[in-house]
């Protein structure tokens, strides 16, 4: 007996283990150094076959291993075979682009929507036809975490109509039409959770070395300091909803409560981005901002935005990857101030190698997630057809340049303003500053 347990340790000691991210139907970033890693027993060679590559590695003491492919082209699907002290094998991976999709809610909402208030436009249509083998969806749980992870909580799927019904409808709508342009295969990534803050997806190596980000801390301490009285606030709403039950009676609604650890300064970073650093990745998409726009937030949207993608950008380590990102939307909520989150937003375009997709004319007024997500998603594509795959295509929406005087009057001019129309109708909504 002792003998058998004691084999089986060392069987479960020598097993090579792979990060999800490296599952089953995963993409493979194409026409770049493909990195590899993972775990196994300490200080063992490792010989990696893919496609007609054979690379080796050598594990460290504490049994963690990477390895870099040499850049490969579009193609698949392939099988990795790992071998070492034991075996271990990856089926159905394509080589293309891989797509790295986060933000908050709108990000997040599925192609069947959150119902029953938040649809997306053809939802049904869309999701029956959602059969795409040269697209691969992986969703990543929430996860918080006071400390960096290696490993996602997630797998790599096809896409079927069952998978992309509960992906972002933005991720998904971008991918295919990229891989449709493209005539490649797309991994999407998608790492959202609604309701949450910029601050939660920035790693404390940025927010901890700026004084301009100061006021991140500041903010959660003061949702910190209205915790226990929410506490007190959501047991009387239970109480209040299981008279309801036992009354036969219609739940009452309350106001909706964000999770506490998802508003954690880097908390989401953590547990969601870090994992992903070691993965080589084409670019990324992000849609957020709504819950920026409270007064204790909105001011330094300007500063945290820009810095939120240097640190993305620093520690995945592949150069200035592409950030294409969507300006918020129109909604009333006179409590908050989205048009300052919509210039910060606009004023991060001087980053380099970022794009913005105008969402203004396609939002709603009293709904916080609009249905047309096919529009959004098709700016975003536009932008990536442009900057990432250098396509000649118009994708960038009338910017400010300059206001100038004249006499009674001032006069605005726009870049990438070729067409624009009044439509024969008065312009309204300018305001003057000063």
């Amino acid at each position: 007996a002792l003998f058998a347990l004691t084999f089986a340790s060392l069987s479960a000691l020598a097993e090579i283990r792979l990060p999800h991210l490296l599952s089953d139907h995963a993409v493979l970033q194409r026409d770049a150094p493909v990195h590899l890693w993972g775990w196994s027993a300490p200080d063992v060679r490792l010989t990696l076959h893919f496609h007609a590559q054979t690379v080796t590695a050598v594990a460290n003491g504490l049994g963690q291993w990477d390895a870099y492919l040499m850049p490969e082209k579009a193609g698949g699907p392939y099988t990795l075979t790992i071998d070492g002290d034991g075996h271990t094998e990856r089926q159905d991976l394509l080589v293309g682009d891989i797509w790295f999709a986060s933000g908050q809610s709108n990000m997040e909402m599925p192609l069947n929507g959150f119902p029953p208030t938040a649809t997306v436009k053809d939802a049904a249509k869309e999701i029956a036809s959602a059969h795409h083998p040269k697209l691969r969806l992986l969703l990543e749980e929430h996860v918080s975490s006071d400390v960096p992870q290696d490993d996602v909580n997630g797998a790599w799927t096809e896409c079927t109509p069952e998978t992309a019904a509960k992906f972002s409808a933005v991720a998904y709508f971008f991918g295919r039409e990229i891989s449709e342009k493209e005539d490649v295969p797309v991994g999407l990534i998608d790492a959202s959770w609604g309701g949450t803050p910029a601050d939660s997806w920035v790693s404390l190596d940025t927010l901890g070395s700026d004084p301009q980000l100061l006021p991140a801390f500041q903010a959660r301490a003061e949702f910190a300091a209205k915790q226990s009285s929410l506490v007190a606030q959501v047991a009387q709403e239970k109480r209040e909803d299981d008279a309801a039950r036992a009354a036969g009676k219609p739940l009452p609604s309350h106001m909706w409560h964000p999770s506490e650890v998802s508003w954690s300064p880097a908390g989401l970073y953590n547990g969601m981005i870090a994992p992903a650093v070691p993965y080589t990745v084409r670019g990324f998409l992000w849609y957020q901002g709504e819950t920026n726009s409270g007064p204790s937030r909105a001011p330094y949207y300007v500063t945290l935005f820009p810095a939120l993608i240097r640190d993305w950008r620093m520690h995945f380590g592949q150069g200035d990857l592409p950030f294409l990102f969507v300006q918020i939307s129109s909604f009333h909520s006179p409590a908050e101030n989205w048009g300052a989150i919509r210039d910060a937003q606009r004023r991060t375009l001087w980053v380099r190698n970022t794009a913005m997709a105008v969402s203004l004319d396609v939002g709603l007024e009293d709904n916080v997630h609009p249905p047309d997500k096919q529009t959004v998603a098709a700016r975003l594509a536009l932008a990536a057809r442009a900057i990432v795959y250098g396509e000649h295509v118009a994708y960038a929406s009338p910017l400010l340049r300059e206001v100038t005087s004249e006499p009674n009057a001032l006069r605005v001019w726009f870049d990438n303003a070729e067409g624009l129309s009044t439509h024969g109708k008065p312009l309204q909504g300018f305001e003057i500053a000063g």
